[in-house]
């Protein structure tokens, strides 16, 4: 929680989003987020190229090559603890793993996305390459969280991994060291790189089909993905557009954490003591404020505005500080946009930057 970049870094309301766009070609996304996300731009997810962009299989490719995780006819993802090439498999992950962890570059490569599933996250780079950081104070990257992405890949048993103490782990290292080499390779362009967790899946945590799922582990093991983005040198921040218990995200140690204002804001009032706590320690906000469905169409500049201000007079009457929250806040779309039609998401990403605008005075 009290790491220098927390103390100094105040986005002051700057626009931001949070990953996935619905284009099948990433010169488009490209173009969008260069022209609405100009301080705080992020490499875009394409879900419409298919499967291997999905933000679950995204990140899992040494796994894969190392035939940990395979993939069902259904495509289903799996993992077998039952295959009579198990434990090699697993001493050779450990083999890469171990020194990757250590900070040795070459083993931390093998925990790269390949092109063919991150093709917005190469064009991104190219892009940076060919014509530099512009306005840019801050590169976005994401990566999915470890409940999600542990709670939909099953062992042999048709068992969630998550429950599996062992699948779990490689499975929570992964991103780790995924994560860890993504803010690496953003780095390389002399900005501070905020990485958010996509983690959804902790809204799984109290319902009732989900009743083995235990708080404190849930926290230890976003924490891990926490420090390894901190290690990387940085900016751990979540995501989840859902109403969740904030809580677990707040004791995992994120220094952003993004939610959906716009269709969740009274999720947040159970924990307004510990986020007052947060706030104060340099917490940033990343208020999802632009609906991410057709609602969109239907809200002007000036309601979301208003939206916004009423929100945070209520903040204020609860005791915290106006211009500290106007100083550590983001302006987002409330979820991503892969999903939508373009034509949505365009919209979405210019009611957004315009929102920021606006709320900072420009």
């Amino acid at each position: 929680m009290e790491n220098n970049t927390r103390q100094s870094w105040q986005p002051h309301l700057a626009a931001c989003a949070i990953g996935s766009l619905p284009y099948s070609h990433p010169e488009p996304a490209i173009k969008l987020i260069r022209e609405n996300l100009p301080q705080i731009p992020h490499w875009p997810q394409l879900p419409r190229r298919g499967h291997v962009e999905h933000f679950i299989h995204q990140y899992l490719a040494p796994l894969a090559r190392l035939s940990l995780v395979t993939e069902t006819p259904e495509r289903a993802l799996r993992m077998d603890q039952d295959s009579p090439e198990w434990a090699e498999q697993l001493t050779e992950f450990y083999s890469v793993y171990l020194p990757a962890a250590a900070g040795e570059a070459e083993a931390l490569n093998a925990f790269a996305m390949p092109r063919e599933s991150a093709l917005g996250f190469y064009a991104f780079l190219e892009g940076l390459d060919r014509y530099g950081t512009g306005g840019a104070t801050v590169l976005k990257g994401q990566i999915a969280g470890p409940l999600s992405v542990a709670l939909n890949i099953y062992d042999h048993r048709r068992r969630a991994a998550y429950y599996d103490p062992q699948l779990r782990e490689i499975l929570i290292k992964t991103l780790a060291m995924q994560a860890k080499w993504q803010v690496a390779t953003l780095g390389r362009y002399g900005l501070p790189v905020l990485l958010f967790v996509d983690d959804p899946g902790v809204g799984a945590y109290g319902a009732s089909t989900y009743v083995a799922l235990a708080r404190d582990q849930i926290v230890a093991d976003l924490r891990e993905t926490v420090e390894a983005i901190r290690q990387a040198g940085g900016i751990p921040g979540v995501h989840s557009c859902a109403g969740v218990d904030w809580g677990i995200f707040l004791e995992a140690g994120f220094d952003v954490i993004s939610f959906d204002a716009y269709g969740y804001f009274n999720s947040l009032l159970p924990y307004l003591r510990d986020l007052g706590t947060y706030v104060n320690r340099g917490g940033v906000l990343a208020w999802g404020m632009v609906p991410t469905n057709e609602v969109a169409f239907g809200e002007t500049l000036e309601s979301l505005a208003r939206r916004w201000e009423e929100n945070v007079d209520f903040l204020v009457q609860k005791g915290m500080d106006r211009e500290r929250l106007r100083l550590q806040s983001l302006i987002t779309p409330s979820c991503g946009t892969g999903t939508l039609t373009p034509d949505l998401a365009e919209h979405i990403y210019r009611l957004n930057r315009q929102l920021s605008d606006t709320l900072r005075g420009l």
